[in-house]
């Protein structure tokens, strides 16, 4: 039975080379991983991984200058299709665009789908004073709607000041946090009403969205937004794709399952940005493997929607 691990991360030298000449070495309050393409290949053969769909994700590409953004954009789109055309069935890929530039993000696209022939677009949650969903980008969103775009989405730590003093590492809360509040941004905008065509893959099992779903039914009442949200929160919630990178603990899938379309859940591991990585790609594996699924939705989440979602990989065999 092949599995596709949609939630990978490549960090190749033009990204690194290119985010130190702003000060950027590595990705919140962590350092760059090691990573190498090909220790991530030794890695897919020993896990009984088949295929891979890239992403550089976290922390994005824009830093302030949005010059520097639109270069840096096509150069590691450009490295990313380099590496699936070097592999053939290993490898899809998702670009990145140039927001919060929004009229060059949509150039952005039409190269990455048109030219390159990526398997979609990667979105951060937030980038610059924006959160997904926001009507200034609205745009953009048009463009992905008429093109029934795959998206992937990734968090990022928000930039907030005056926050309290904590001691852990704010990866383990701030990360599932920011994709819930893009998730609650998105239903509030009406942004999931208005662009249905859009395929969204949340990252992390859509941070605690699943758990919040009783209060994020309060926007259904609220006077200021229930229009927005015609078909109830739950129906658009179930609308998106997830995938269980970081997050496959019996009690979290149990509480997916309860929310999700059994066709939109999807596997990942989130190599090589969890730490301890390899350990966290081994633990992933392990946890879908173990979990009670009947066969046909292990079938499901294993390979068969990310093969329906993404045609690169439907021959997988």
């Amino acid at each position: 039975m092949p599995l596709i691990d949609v939630h990978q991360h490549v960090i190749p030298d033009v990204y690194k080379k290119e985010l130190a000449t702003v000060g950027v070495m590595g990705s919140g309050e962590n350092p760059w991983p090691a990573w190498s393409l090909a220790r991530q290949m030794e890695l897919m053969d020993e896990n009984g991984i088949d295929a891979v769909l890239l992403s550089i994700a976290s922390p994005g590409a824009y830093f302030g200058d949005v010059d520097f953004t639109r270069r840096l954009v096509k150069a590691c789109n450009e490295t990313m299709m380099q590496m699936v055309a070097d592999h053939p069935g290993k490898f899809g890929a998702m670009g990145f665009v140039s927001l919060p530039d929004v009229a060059a993000a949509c150039r952005d696209v039409e190269y990455a789908l048109d030219v390159l022939k990526m398997d979609g677009i990667n979105l951060m949650s937030h980038t610059g004073p924006r959160y997904l969903g926001d009507p200034d980008e609205n745009e953009l969103y048009a463009e992905l709607d008429r093109r029934r775009a795959v998206i992937f989405v990734h968090p990022q730590r928000p930039s907030v000041t005056g926050m309290p003093r904590y001691f852990h590492p704010a990866g383990y809360t701030e990360l599932v946090f920011d994709t819930t509040r893009a998730i609650a941004n998105m239903l509030y905008t009406g942004m999931l009403e208005k662009f249905p065509n859009i395929r969204w893959i949340m990252p992390h099992m859509g941070g605690v969205a699943p758990f919040l779903l009783f209060r994020l039914r309060g926007i259904e009442d609220d006077p200021k937004a229930r229009d927005r949200v015609p078909k109830g929160v739950a129906a658009y919630l179930k609308s998106l794709w997830y995938d269980v990178a970081q997050s496959p603990s019996e009690l979290a899938l149990h509480a997916l399952l309860e929310l999700a379309d059994p066709s939109r859940i999807l596997f990942g591991t989130d190599y090589p940005s969890a730490r301890p990585a390899e350990k966290v790609m081994k633990d992933t594996v392990a946890a879908v493997t173990a979990f009670k699924f009947d066969d046909g939705l292990r079938r499901k989440i294993r390979h068969e929607n990310a093969q329906a979602l993404l045609p690169r990989f439907a021959k997988l065999a």
